[in-house]
């Protein structure tokens, strides 16, 4: 069951305010997380999403609002928000204030046809690709930390910041898929 571009509503806030105050929808409070947190966090968001993986099949692939992708969508996004940040990490790494290449999350939802990919697959790549900005998480070291990049809108982040800020997303996503699962 694909989904239509014209049936995504895309969104469209800037979610940098997480970074000072906690989400009022998911309760997570990015501002207070320590550096050294961001890998276990990211390991352990990639665990519960394997449970969102296992979930049968109509209940994976249901929309049930306009404003929210199917579990199965939210899962790919999730992997390709690891596969995304790791790139991004990396290129913080090795130049100095790098602008980051703007992504389309909702026309990669379509074109990529999340909806229609088996989850045991993206369930096994969401593991990996989790795995692999932890490690690199892992390896950052000191004044590091503080190297900066920007997004393509302009919002300026640290290593540090950007990591608090990449792993609001994967657990704000979670927080949804389970409201609308209802677990």
């Amino acid at each position: 069951m694909s989904i239509e571009p014209d049936q995504i509503e895309p969104d469209q806030k800037d979610w940098t305010w997480v970074l000072q105050r906690p989400c009022p929808e998911c309760g997570f409070d990015a501002a207070s997380l320590a550096p050294e947190q961001i890998s276990p966090l990211i390991r352990s968001n990639a665990r519960e999403w394997l449970s969102i993986a296992a979930e049968p099949a109509p209940v994976l692939t249901r929309r049930v609002r306009p404003d929210r992708w199917s579990p199965l969508e939210y899962t790919c996004h999730v992997r390709d928000v690891f596969r995304l940040y790791d790139e991004r990490l990396q290129l913080m790494l090795t130049a100095d204030n790098p602008t980051y290449p703007n992504w389309d999350q909702d026309r990669t939802a379509v074109e990529e046809a999340y909806n229609d990919q088996d989850p045991t697959v993206v369930g096994s790549e969401l593991e990996g690709a989790a795995e692999v900005l932890a490690v690199r998480f892992d390896s950052v070291e000191g004044d590091s930390w503080q190297r900066r990049g920007r997004r393509s809108d302009g919002a300026d982040f640290t290593i540090e910041t950007f990591g608090r800020y990449m792993i609001h997303d994967p657990i704000h996503h979670l927080f949804d898929v389970r409201t609308d699962l209802g677990t």
